[in-house]
């Protein structure tokens, strides 16, 4: 199978997925912002292999990763569940929510309820 064929045969497939539709996502793997769900703030469809699992990850209205000591004490306390992979909320929150370009402040000082 040509790669052009491949590329559009994923398509075809991602298209007649339905929990696409139900997430509103464009694509596996790609997060968006759910911001009318009452508790989550993003939703995903995750795909590993030939499996999917639709995955709601994020707590709504709460600010994160404010500084880099909320992003060291957030990886820390979840790193067994971001090692799981693709599969996990922990492993989406960590690469959406609290990836180290969304810091806005770089002080170790870590503020409870900031």
């Amino acid at each position: 199978m040509s790669e052009g064929s491949k590329r559009a045969a994923s398509r075809i497939s991602e298209g007649r997925d339905p929990k696409l539709k139900q997430a509103g996502v464009s694509g596996y793997n790609k997060a968006k912002r759910t911001p009318g769900h009452p508790k989550k703030s993003h939703v995903v469809v995750a795909k590993e292999g030939g499996q999917t699992k639709l995955i709601r990850f994020g707590q709504q209205g709460v600010k994160t990763n404010q500084t880099a000591g909320q992003r060291e004490a957030f990886k820390s306390r979840h790193a067994k569940n971001i090692k799981r992979g693709k599969m996990s909320a922990a492993y989406w929150a960590d690469k959406v929510k609290w990836s180290s370009s969304k810091t806005k402040s770089p002080s170790k000082k870590w503020k409870k309820g900031s």
